[in-house]
């Protein structure tokens, strides 16, 4: 009996969300950047700042029109028509301003009699001009290290003759346990969110010896899913602890608290339980944060958020940090699920909600926060 016990994956006690993502800040160093192609760069995590030369070089009109100094045209309008010592240039888009010129006037501000020209309207220095610099100035970073890349972001960069970026690009690998379609569909779901997010995976078969996989050295970190339980084919955390060291095991986050993180040597290792509701869960809120600090991430860099009223109470266990899946309708949030988020409720929300560990939960009415899915 006591050999038996022996084997059991038991959790000791439960580590504070808050304390597990502190020990993530500390531990977890962000991976060595890399050049790639800007084309090739959507969603990657920008390792430097993203700076172009400027451009233009000399001010562009930005309509057709005529070249003129604003000042000329002070005080013009259809009833008091301005006269104009010259007859004003015309230019034609892109092109850059003659000298002496500050703006472009629309064909129907300027009107030409015979040779003699005269201003119909008042306008202004600058107008229909594109500065020297106004697309893209080397003071002012494109965008920012630490800042992810958007399609709109690379549209811009190319246009600006920027054709290669310093990023930061972690190599994740992604093990499930076991070939059920719970796991698989989870290993997939994560698989994608860390493409998206900036990271490259090398998604295992399913059953691959994790031994293996924790020994592999062509990678930043590793995400296992299955194996955190205390059933009799769990053995992820026993395994982890033999071949590297274990930190956590048992999260106070729920679904999920059966997680655990590790470390192989500086890499982290991140076991998800293989429920999908708790491997979401998880994934989340620990490992984002944990593909977040290896690719050096702006914190202020986001997925947006809506603000709504719940339209009933949740109610949660304190000092257990809560995901809630909720559903938008008639101007408020419905809450579907707690503890156990069953996989068509999963379907049918909208988004999810993070109760704190030091809440007892949200009355109705109370505006919370719904973050959307992967």
């Amino acid at each position: 009996m006591a050999a038996a016990s022996e084997t059991i994956q038991a959790i000791s006690r439960l580590t504070r969300l808050a304390d597990v993502l502190a020990m993530i800040d500390l531990r977890v160093k962000p991976v060595t950047p890399r050049t790639l192609d800007v084309a090739t760069a959507a969603g990657r995590t920008l390792a430097a700042d993203a700076v172009a030369a400027a451009r233009p070089t000399a001010a562009l009109a930005l309509l057709d029109g005529w070249a003129i100094d604003a000042d000329l045209t002070l005080g013009a309008s259809g009833y008091a028509p301005v006269p104009l010592l010259h007859p004003p240039q015309r230019i034609e888009t892109g092109q850059a301003l003659p000298p002496d010129t500050d703006s472009v006037a629309p064909f129907d501000t300027i009107r030409i009699i015979n040779g003699n020209a005269e201003a119909l309207a008042t306008i202004n220095p600058g107008d229909g001009v594109l500065p020297a610099g106004g697309d893209s100035d080397p003071a002012i970073p494109l965008r920012r290290s630490g800042e992810r890349l958007r399609m709109i972001d690379l549209a811009a960069l190319a246009a600006t003759g920027l054709s290669r970026v310093a990023v930061r690009e972690p190599r994740i690998r992604l093990l499930p346990l076991r070939g059920s379609a719970i796991v698989i569909a989870a290993a997939r779901l994560i698989a994608g969110d860390i493409e998206r997010r900036g990271g490259t995976v090398k998604l295992d078969d399913a059953g691959r010896d994790l031994g293996t996989v924790l020994a592999a050295e062509n990678t930043d970190a590793i995400v296992v899913i299955g194996g955190t339980g205390s059933g009799r084919n769990d053995t992820g955390v026993h395994t982890m602890a033999r071949d590297c060291e274990v930190a956590v095991h048992g999260i106070a986050v729920t679904p999920g608290e059966t997680a655990a993180v590790g470390f192989a040597g500086p890499r982290p290792i991140l076991l998800l339980p293989g429920r999908l509701d708790a491997a979401l869960a998880l994934w989340l809120l620990v490992g984002r944060r944990i593909l977040d600090r290896l690719a050096m991430a702006n914190n202020a860099d986001r997925d947006p958020v809506e603000m709504l009223p719940l339209s009933r109470k949740v109610t949660s266990t304190v000092g257990l940090a809560e995901v809630v899946p909720v559903r938008r309708g008639s101007g408020q949030a419905e809450p579907l699920a707690s503890k156990y988020l069953p996989l068509s409720l999963l379907a049918r929300s909208d988004g999810w909600i993070l109760v704190p560990a030091e809440s007892e939960g949200y009355s109705a009415g109370s505006p919370v926060q719904i973050r959307p899915w992967p």
